[in-house]
């Protein structure tokens, strides 16, 4: 059997079997969603992806962070909470205030009740001590990794009971920029063995999630009035009042730079979702676990311990599973 099979049909075991112990449902997948939500347009329709699969996912949490832009962790939290109200979760979701400062403003306090991103690190840490080496929490991070690493930090037994999925980075290449919010914040999550599968992103390359784009003009014509109805109005961050996450994802678009021939952006986070939920829509193998050195990404052919690295995503599945999923929650 190659070992492409075999790295999908191990992933595809992880996503059937991670959680069962927590679930009513024994086929839905429980998990943590980690994000930037006020940074671009990709959080938000990730998390509307995530919430409005309610059948495949059984959310445990949304913890947030905050990067250099979408400005302090408030912003982040509300924009997080704006999309759940959207999608009427805001009775059976838990959302918490996580990291503003990096990992290495933070790790030397973390003896401290009250440190930095504290709400969201001891709520990993306490969920991912329900886990266990066979039966793994899954934590999908789509921002920095500052939570996860200080959570790794503050409690390194929970370091076995977690499977990290984590959009970031172009590896091979450099740069990217959940990466480049906190290099230091990967690294140790690299080298603290825990199960880690690299969702990279790849500008302008084929083979990664930037390939899963909308365009704006599709965007404009299939998703006004898509999902649930709010139970009330939600103020969107550019301001107007919506009902529904469909109307906002336009609003969204229409406020972001979009490039290309059609104009377009991509959906990077909702396509590591996507990934969770069906892992034949994207390839995956294992590869010896690198590190950074100098922004440079250093190969360790040699070294025994191996992380998942996912790549050629479906992009036609992934967004018209998007489409259909929003429609089907009318």
């Amino acid at each position: 059997m190659k070992m492409k099979t075999i790295c999908i049909l191990f992933i595809s075991i992880l996503c059937l079997c991670a959680g069962c112990k927590q679930t009513e449902n024994p086929h839905k997948i429980d998990i943590i969603f980690d994000t930037d939500a006020n940074n671009e347009l990709d959080d938000q329709h990730a998390l509307a992806y995530l919430m409005l699969n309610d059948d495949v996912f059984n959310i445990l949490g949304i913890t947030t962070n905050a990067t250099r832009n979408g400005g302090d962790i408030g912003e982040h939290y509300k924009e997080a909470e704006r999309v759940i109200k959207l999608c009427n979760r805001e009775e059976s979701i838990k959302l918490l205030i996580g990291a503003e400062g990096s990992f290495g403003e933070i790790k030397d306090f973390l003896d401290l009740t009250d440190y930095d991103g504290h709400q969201s690190v001891d709520f990993i840490i306490e969920q991912a001590h329900k886990y266990s080496k066979e039966n793994k929490l899954p934590i999908l991070a789509v921002g920095k990794l500052t939570n996860i690493a200080l959570a790794l930090k503050k409690d390194p037994s929970i370091t076995d009971n977690i499977r990290l999925i984590w959009l970031g980075s172009n590896y091979p290449g450099p740069g990217e920029y959940n990466l480049e919010d906190d290099v230091p914040s990967m690294n140790y999550v690299l080298e603290s063995g825990i199960h880690f599968e690299l969702v990279p992103a790849r500008y302008n390359e084929p083979s990664g999630t930037d390939a899963v784009k909308a365009s704006l003009e599709e965007i404009q014509k299939i998703m006004p009035g898509l999902g649930p109805k709010a139970k009330a109005p939600v103020i969107g961050r550019h301001g107007e009042s919506f009902t529904n996450f469909g109307d906002y994802s336009v609003n969204l678009f229409s406020n972001a730079e979009c490039h290309g021939d059609p104009p377009s952006r991509a959906l990077f986070d909702m396509a590591a979702v996507a990934i969770v939920k069906n892992p034949e829509w994207a390839h995956t193998q294992t590869i010896p676990c690198p590190i950074m050195e100098n922004n440079i990404w250093i190969e360790r052919p040699d070294n025994p311990r191996k992380i998942f690295l996912w790549e050629n995503f479906d992009k036609d599945a992934i967004i018209s599973d998007f489409y259909s999923t929003l429609k089907n929650k009318q």
